[in-house]
């Protein structure tokens, strides 16, 4: 949105004042793995170390959804979220497979949001999605953060750890002129 306000012969740009108010609240990455529980009504307290990393966006709420390649759940930020449907409402609804990717990217979606005591409720059926149980991780994803089940996550760290280096190398190690960071 584009809109210009003048008020005593000044102009003010409406979009660039909000676009800088929400880079603030935009994280740019979130560290710390935290192993926690989750009561019998699906509650989770957020830990102290992860709740202080989002302090600063915590009033904003939060988007919890299905992950796409895991059987893990995805916290994302309110900005972050909105940054992502903003990319995503480019794509033509016309076609029918975009169509088919925004209704299975949004399937069970939920806005939440943490508590005065520090715990966020997660759903019955993403509590399902997931096979969460009693013990849960949380993994910081960049400037997302994963919810597994203990023993999930276990697995697929396990899994993982084989060909770590292979995809590390795949993925991190271009030459720097294909901007690669090694």
């Amino acid at each position: 949105m584009w809109c210009l306000v003048v008020k005593c012969g000044i102009i003010f740009d409406i979009f660039e004042l909000q676009t800088k108010l929400s880079k603030k609240n935009v994280l740019n990455s979130l560290i710390g793995t935290y192993d926690c529980k989750v009561d019998a009504k699906g509650r989770l307290m957020v830990p102290a170390g992860m709740k202080k990393q989002l302090m600063p966006i915590l009033d904003a709420g939060f988007v919890l959804r299905r992950s796409v390649f895991q059987t893990c759940l995805e916290l994302y930020p309110m900005a972050e979220w909105q940054a992502l449907m903003q990319k995503m409402n480019t794509l033509n609804r016309f076609k029918k497979k975009n169509n088919d990717f925004i209704r299975r990217f949004s399937a069970g979606a939920r806005i939440v949001e943490v508590d005065a005591t520090g715990r966020l409720l997660i759903p019955k059926d993403l509590i399902g999605f997931a096979g969460i149980k009693k013990n849960i991780v949380i993994s910081p994803s960049i400037n997302i953060i994963e919810i597994w089940d203990k023993d999930k996550y276990e697995q697929a760290i396990n899994e993982a750890t084989d060909d770590f280096a292979s995809l590390a190398e795949e993925v991190m190690g271009q030459d720097e002129e294909s901007y690669g960071i090694s």
